[in-house]
């Protein structure tokens, strides 16, 4: 089968014309390359997985994703509100969508010139950085396992005091080292799911937990036995030190990246537009949630307001579903952060492996589809012989049963994570929704005009690196002064 390529490129790098002439024996939007599975050369269609076709949609990955950004960051949304005043809160909820959405954005423009559907942090490095590739993926494998971890934690401190407000006894129902075991063993057939369009139906069930738990701020809120607000407690907007301690709860609250990837690969009509329609629906759909959990728990509580705003109600039985709703949410949240952390591992060990395999170099396959601004140099030579990696069966098992082994060993030992998580979301969130987006896009249109994405993908990865160098000397400041 062969395959030839014509570029025209403008001087400006403002269009390319793009005319692929391919046999008629390889009608299916795959070009024709070489499949890799643990560094031997597969037949595509003898894989089950990589045979079957992209299923995703965009109502299926938006509530992905949207489920991937609504966690237990909604509990503390009032509280950094609070500090920081409605107004001036609400804009910054706002404005931390808006970048997190433009991160996504940059991201999914560079998942287009990576081959067919094998996109992800490590190919894109691989077309931009090669040397700090798996650096990059290891950076985002922490990240996720360390999240996951936190969701295992939260769900078991949240248990025993539900079982205990619906007046079981039980000693080991009470044990948190019990409903973290439960809640591992519970996950292991969705932790282990290939696709992460799989995982649609329990994302859309952890949903139901935030329209749950937006129904109870509204009741509180509304409710005539609400005891009225000291004067002036509530102010429009409010500066202290405090606000870069606080900024971390606002944007590692939009924190998605990790999964648009996997979002772009599976998406059965993965164009420009629908893509972008996930991104907006998904980053839209948290921001008004953030905009109405936050405001309205402020307004309830003022400047009083708790860290985790469920404290802040009586243990009747609607806050009590409200925290088995919750966990529920952070339970079914796992997954989630077990597929990318899963994909990246892979990239990694594959990279290191690399030395000794027959796996030939990694090479791009110009796929420009509806690439409006598609300008990245076009190698001819790349274009023949694209190859794609696949996880074999073996390594899927392994790696999923080693990081659920792991994060229940660490969850069970270790029982606050939030000042870790702190300086984890300070460094891992802030590369993966801002540094990253922006580099890579900048470094794939290089040689080119300073288009307007351009810079604003510049302004991106600087304001990135404001954050983390800002938000990561406060939490080192926190230790010091032993404000923790």
């Amino acid at each position: 089968m062969t395959a030839m390529i014509t570029a025209t490129f403008s001087p400006g790098c403002e269009s390319i014309e793009i005319v692929d002439k391919i046999t008629e024996r390889n009608p299916l939007p795959w070009p024709a390359r070489t499949w890799y599975a643990d560094g031997m050369p597969i037949d595509r269609d003898s894989n089950e997985e990589s045979a079957e076709e992209p299923t995703g949609t965009i109502s299926s990955s938006s509530i992905n994703l949207a489920n991937t950004i609504l966690g237990s960051g909604m509990l503390s949304m009032p509280n950094a509100m609070a500090a920081l005043g409605l107004a001036f809160g609400s804009l910054v909820i706002a404005f931390s969508a808006m970048t997190s959405g433009m991160g996504l954005y940059l991201l999914s423009r560079c998942a287009r010139r990576t081959p067919g559907r094998d996109s992800s942090f490590f190919n894109v490095a691989k077309l931009t950085y090669p040397s700090a590739a798996l650096f990059f993926d290891a950076a985002i494998a922490v990240k996720c396992f360390g999240v996951s971890i936190s969701y295992l934690i939260i769900f078991g401190d949240l248990m025993p005091e539900i079982i205990k407000a619906f007046g079981f006894e039980a000693h080991f129902l009470l044990a948190r080292g019990f409903w973290i075991t439960f809640a591992i063993v519970a996950l292991a057939p969705l932790a282990f799911q290939r696709r992460l369009d799989a995982l649609k139906y329990t994302s859309f069930t952890a949903l139901l937990a935030v329209a749950y738990l937006i129904l109870v701020v509204v009741i509180f809120y509304f409710s005539p036995i609400r005891k009225p607000l000291p004067a002036g407690d509530v102010v429009l907007f409010r500066w202290s030190k405090d606000f870069f301690t606080h900024l971390p709860v606002f944007v590692f609250a939009f924190t998605c990246h990790q999964n648009i990837f996997s979002v772009y690969n599976e998406m059965h009509d993965n164009s420009s537009k629908q893509v972008n329609g996930v991104i907006a629906l998904s980053i839209g759909s948290a921001c008004a949630v953030y905009q109405w959990i936050a405001i309205l728990g402020y307004l309830t509580f003022g400047s009083k307001v708790a860290p985790n705003l469920l404290t802040m109600y009586d243990n009747g039985t609607t806050v009590t579903f409200c925290r088995l709703s919750i966990a529920i949410l952070v339970l079914f949240s796992y997954p989630l952060q077990c597929h990318p952390a899963r994909n990246c591992l892979d990239k990694v060990i594959t990279g290191i492996c690399h030395v000794w395999s027959k796996e030939p170099d990694f090479e791009a396959i110009t796929d420009i589809g509806d690439d409006v601004d598609a300008d990245m140099f076009v190698n001819e030579a790349a274009s023949y012989s694209p190859v794609v990696h696949i996880m074999s069966p073996a390594k899927h098992i392994s790696i999923t049963a080693g990081l659920m082994f792991f994060s229940y060993i660490v969850s069970m030992v270790v029982t606050s994570l939030d000042l870790v998580l702190s300086f984890v979301g300070s460094t891992g969130s802030t590369c993966i929704s801002f540094i990253l987006p922006g580099v890579f896009y900048y470094k794939m249109h290089q040689h080119c005009g300073w288009t307007r994405m351009k810079i604003i993908a510049v302004l991106l990865a600087v304001y990135g690196a404001f954050v983390l160098v800002f938000c990561l000397g406060a939490n080192i400041m926190r230790v010091i002064s032993g404000d923790y």
